[in-house]
């Protein structure tokens, strides 16, 4: 085991699938030079080379195109997106193509394609501080992964490169310095399974389901109401969106009877909406309180820090919805 950032781990994935399959390539905006908006595939071209790590023009729509005809020709591209906001430059490509090839040919075509995108915020005013995670977690025919620790970034991409269906693969920009144990040994077994969610701390009171940064909010709030209230939280980290593990967060409800969801996304129409209408349903007869939802406000995302703070949901705001509970 080796301490890696949420970056290198992202890195290592790549490398050591690049390594491992010589059909596996990887496409994107400046990720030659500097290594991509956030520097994770810094030094790939130099290992690679230029035929593998394809630098390409500022056009996602050209980018996800490029990579769906890869994979339906025998490669497994990994197609680098700036932002998820850019994201919508190439939604066509993503929803009527990547998404729909395999159904639409009678399973002729796989298209083992992997769009890496960054979420998150910092200043970064309205059009840069989005989250769409719940509108591709939507469309079937995708699989919507984002991982929280550097340990499931490295292990969820190896398991959505290797996969045969495109994987959106959602980095959060403020975890890529985020430190954690990872497997260091080459395919040590360390890939994580698509559609796995992950118990992160067990407890009895009251169930916390988080993603990506939110689960370490979740996490520290789980801290703060054993400290303070004697509140013993479990908190489950759902790792992938599509396909969601329902098994692991039903069972975790019938032993707390209590829920809180926990997302970045808008509180109209986010992905957390769609999860507490599944959880109702499946667990109305375990609840003995109504399921409680942090959200993003519904108001397009300040550039002032201290106004963006007050917008972003954090360990606060959860604290708070589990002791309405109670």
């Amino acid at each position: 085991m080796a301490e890696l950032t949420y970056r290198d781990a992202v890195r290592s994935a790549m490398r050591e699938e690049m390594q491992r399959d010589e059909r596996v390539i990887l496409m994107g905006e400046s990720i030659t030079g500097y290594g991509g908006s956030y520097a994770v595939t810094k030094g790939l071209v130099e290992e690679f080379g230029p035929q593998r790590v394809m630098e390409t023009p500022i056009a996602e729509a050209g980018i996800v195109g490029f990579a769906v005809g890869a994979a339906m020709g025998g490669l497994i591209p990994v197609a680098e997106l700036m932002t998820v906001n850019f994201a919508l430059l190439a939604l066509d490509q993503i929803v009527n193509s990547a998404a729909k090839f395999h159904y639409m040919f009678g399973g002729q075509f796989s298209i083992p394609l992997v769009v890496r995108t960054v979420s998150g915020f910092g200043q970064l005013g309205p059009t840069h501080s989005q989250t769409f995670e719940g509108w591709f977690a939507s469309v079937p025919g995708l699989k919507v992964v984002m991982p929280a620790t550097p340990a499931d970034a490295k292990g969820l991409l190896l398991a959505s490169i290797r996969d045969p269906d495109p994987v959106i693969f959602i980095e959060h920009s403020l975890l890529y310095s985020t430190r954690g144990e990872v497997d260091a040994e080459p395919d040590g077994g360390l890939e994580v399974p698509i559609g796995v969610a992950r118990v992160a701390r067990e407890g009895s009171d009251v169930t916390l389901i988080g993603y990506s940064r939110m689960l370490l909010q979740a996490m520290h709030a789980a801290e703060v109401l054993e400290r303070e209230d004697g509140i013993s939280c479990e908190v489950i980290d759902l790792r992938t969106l599509r396909p969601l593990d329902y098994p692991t967060m039903v069972a975790s409800v019938q032993r707390t009877h209590r829920l809180v969801l926990c997302g970045e996304d808008w509180r109209t129409g986010g992905f957390g909406a769609s999860l507490l209408a599944e959880m109702q349903d499946r667990c109305f007869d375990d609840l003995d309180a109504p399921v409680q939802r942090v959200a993003m406000r519904d108001v397009p995302l300040p550039y002032s820090r201290e106004l963006e703070r007050s917008l972003i949901p954090a360990s606060q705001q959860i604290v708070e919805a589990v002791r309405r509970l109670n």
